[in-house]
């Protein structure tokens, strides 16, 4: 499956204008078509640790999942197949979930840390993406911008509940609430998605530190195919430390071939 399509992405993070240091972590990996981004929380350093050990404990989890079950994922890809994938990335998020909880509780100075995470992984002419917290996937297509994920916080599920209107929700003192992370607790739930590639496709996964400064018209523009994927996430860190760069800042761009 995975030579139908080709793969290239892109990826940069930066630690922004305010903060003393980047609790942002990440992976692209084209030979296993796996792309993540965490963005960690915590003091002490715990931030920085969830991330890491979140991105890594996926990642090994996905690669040993994929050798076992790759005679599964060859061919035309059917219902059974993606529920296969499915449940192998959201397996992975479990994992990882997992192992940040033992660690904070092994570690009292790091006790509560927690990653936000969003995961994508390509299957020949499809993707299954994972979700928790409020970083983000957009689907670039035609000119258009999509979400593809949808923020775990409090001020999203006031939204979707009618409670606020958007425009109260750029000033609500509920914007940073998180409602889900990987590791503040040993089990969360993960929303899992699938999407259809297509040449000329790109996806954008990055880290609220860069999505808070960006207006979704503007990403098709800065994202278009015209510009090198290089380009594209140094013009997204730039844009983000122009407008304030008030947190850590991460982009993965997938390009599809």
């Amino acid at each position: 499956m995975r030579s139908e399509t080709t793969i290239r992405s892109f990826a940069l993070t930066d630690v922004g204008r305010k903060r003393a240091a980047n609790q942002d972590a990440y992976l692209k990996d084209d030979a296993l078509g796996l792309y993540v981004v965490a963005d960690g929380m915590g003091g002490h350093a715990a931030g920085e640790v969830a991330s890491s050990e979140a991105v890594e404990t996926l990642f090994g989890m996905v690669k040993r999942g994929l050798a076992s079950i790759g005679d599964q994922l060859v061919g035309e890809v059917t219902e059974e197949r993606v529920r296969s994938a499915s449940r192998l990335l959201e397996g992975a998020v479990q994992g990882a979930t997992y192992m940040v909880f033992a660690m904070s509780e092994l570690d009292r100075t790091k006790s509560g840390m927690g990653t936000t995470l969003s995961a994508m992984l390509t299957l020949g002419k499809y993707a299954v993406t994972a979700q928790v917290g409020d970083s983000r996937i957009y689907q670039i297509r035609d000119g258009e911008a999509v979400q593809l994920t949808e923020d775990h916080t409090l001020i999203a599920w006031e939204l979707s509940q009618g409670m606020i209107t958007p425009e109260q929700a750029k000033k609500s003192p509920h914007r940073n609430i998180i409602t889900r992370a990987v590791g503040n607790r040993d089990y969360v739930q993960v929303d899992t998605g699938l999407v259809e590639l297509r040449a000329g496709d790109r996806y954008l996964l990055c880290s609220d530190g860069l999505h808070g400064y960006l207006r979704a018209a503007e990403i098709p523009f800065i994202c278009d195919m015209d510009v090198p994927g290089d380009d594209v996430v140094a013009n997204l860190v730039n844009l983000a430390n122009d407008r304030g760069g008030k947190d850590n800042i991460t982009a993965v761009l997938v390009e599809v071939g």
